[in-house]
C-alpha cells in the first residue's frame, strides 16, 4: 500500500484529530452538557472518520484498480474486494 505510506503523515494527523474529537465527546458525556452539543460532536466525529475512509479508499482505487499492469482477473478481484469493504462500512 504505497499510497498509505506516501500519505502517512497526513493520515496520522487525521487520526490525531479524530482522537481529539473522541476525547471531546467523552468529556461532553461526562459533564452536564446539552444533548445538542453531544449530537454535534458525534456528527463531527463521524464526518472525520468518513473523510479518513474516503482518503484511503481513493488512494487504494487509484493505485490498485487504476494500475495499468493489472490483469482483468486481478482487477475484477480488486473490485469485488472494494465492494465488500464498502458494504461492510455502510452497515
Amino acid at each position: 500500500m504505497a499510497h498509505v505510506a506516501n500519505q502517512r503523515d497526513k493520515l496520522l494527523l487525521r487520526i490525531r484529530k479524530i482522537r481529539g474529537q473522541a476525547d471531546g465527546l467523552e468529556k461532553l458525556l461526562n459533564s452536564d452538557t446539552d444533548c445538542m452539543k453531544v449530537l454535534q460532536q458525534i456528527a463531527a466525529l463521524r464526518g472525520a472518520v468518513n473523510g479518513l475512509m474516503g482518503e484511503v479508499l481513493e488512494g487504494h482505487i487509484r493505485d490498485h484498480l487504476g494500475a495499468d499492469d493489472l490483469s482483468p482477473e486481478d482487477r475484477a478481484e480488486e473490485v469485488d474486494d472494494v465492494v465488500k469493504l464498502l458494504r461492510s462500512y455502510m452497515k
